[in-house]
């Protein structure tokens, strides 16, 4: 499938730069695609869409503050003192941690990447925390091993100098309230540098209503990474190589959703980060033999889903709207249809919907 089908006119001024006051208060455009029905709702009335029957399955991956500025030290400098100040340093640097591979060891993306070969040393603050460039990988990576140098912890010191990394289409620097907004209220396990968007609407009223209908919930953890975000550079899908993302499925989420599958309940997945940790797993228990829907456990999902895809797990799916010529547009368009998904696209311009992650949604069943 060639990348420009994934195509689609926006215009700037409907790239949400901020939240909405209050989370449920987002639009939400119901698209039915057994005949093409499209609805212009709103969030708020998310659990009445609900029969009762569904398993709902969130994401629960808290954003870390990945985003890092700091100053080069240079080849065959000597490592700072703790006294040492940053402005006695050359060369800004910006680093976003992407993956943890290690005990604070990180995949990074770092710009500018061309000044920061292997064994460069970046510090940031004071000189309290110090990264060095321990290896470089593909897409532009470099792996970074964080070292504390005072009392506090790496996750201490992230916390304390990271910034929220909001994407980039998101036109301003983050402020204070981001740390809140870009984050669901289920966020539990740290990891992500990247928001499971479509869980951004649910507030603990919404939860406690869908509990009401009596839909059963359960958690995944998919670390959004860079497998969610980078571009695709090739004019075929098909040429594009995803870069993996870590999930993990708990034996009780497991087991819940091989029950529901069992007994025909549909299975709603809360984003296309949710879609990929289910199929991906789906597929690792098909690979394996078992009779299982789902594979529990931990595993990499490397899984590109595209048109042509045959979903075995999710039934109905949330999501928000998607840049155009993304793997998340193309995940999209593989769950309902190309023509059909570009449709609602259209609409949603027209109808003036406010577009990506600080966007509304869609309901897709």
């Amino acid at each position: 499938m060639r990348l420009e089908e994934l195509d689609y006119h926006l215009p700037p001024g409907q790239i949400a730069q901020r939240p909405l006051d209050r989370r449920d208060a987002s639009r939400l455009l119901l698209l039915n695609p057994s005949c093409g029905a499209l609805e212009d709702r709103r969030f708020a009335e998310f659990p009445d869409f609900l029969d009762g029957n569904e398993l709902l399955v969130l994401n629960n991956a808290r954003v870390i503050p990945a985003r890092l500025f700091g100053r080069q030290a240079g080849l065959h400098s000597q490592k700072p003192s703790r006294s040492t100040r940053p402005e006695h340093l050359t060369g800004k640097v910006e680093v976003l941690l992407t993956r943890q591979v290690g005990a604070d060891s990180w995949e990074a993306l770092v710009r500018p990447g061309r000044k920061m070969p292997s064994g460069e040393r970046v510090y940031f603050g004071d000189g309290e925390l110090e990264g060095e460039v321990v290896a470089r990988g593909d897409f532009g990576l470099r792996t970074l091993q964080l070292v504390s140098h005072d009392e506090r912890s790496v996750s201490e010191h992230l916390e304390r100098l990271g910034h929220v990394p909001l994407p980039p289409y998101i036109d301003r620097a983050d402020e204070t309230a981001d740390r809140e907004r870009y984050q669901t209220v289920f966020a539990k396990r740290p990891g992500a540098v990247a928001a499971p968007t479509a869980g951004l609407h649910f507030s603990m009223e919404i939860v406690e209503k869908i509990r009401k209908r009596g839909v059963e919930l359960c958690e995944v953890t998919l670390d959004v990474g860079l497998g969610t975000f980078q571009p695709v550079h090739t004019e075929t899908l098909e040429g594009h190589v995803m870069h993996s993302e870590s999930y993990e499925i708990p034996t009780e989420t497991a087991d819940r959703i091989n029950v529901a599958h069992a007994a025909g309940r549909p299975i709603l997945a809360i984003g296309t980060t949710v879609v990929r940790a289910l199929e991906d797993a789906g597929l690792r228990a098909a690979e394996t033999g078992s009779t299982s829907i789902v594979a529990a456990g931990r595993a990499e999902a490397h899984l590109f889903i595209i048109p042509g895809f045959q979903f075995r797990v999710v039934d109905s799916l949330l999501t928000n709207f998607h840049l155009p010529r993304s793997t998340l547009l193309a995940l999209v368009c593989a769950f309902a249809g190309r023509e059909l998904v570009l449709t609602a696209y259209q609409h949603a311009v027209a109808a003036g919907y406010r577009f990506y992650s600080y966007g509304d949604c869609m309901l897709i069943r």
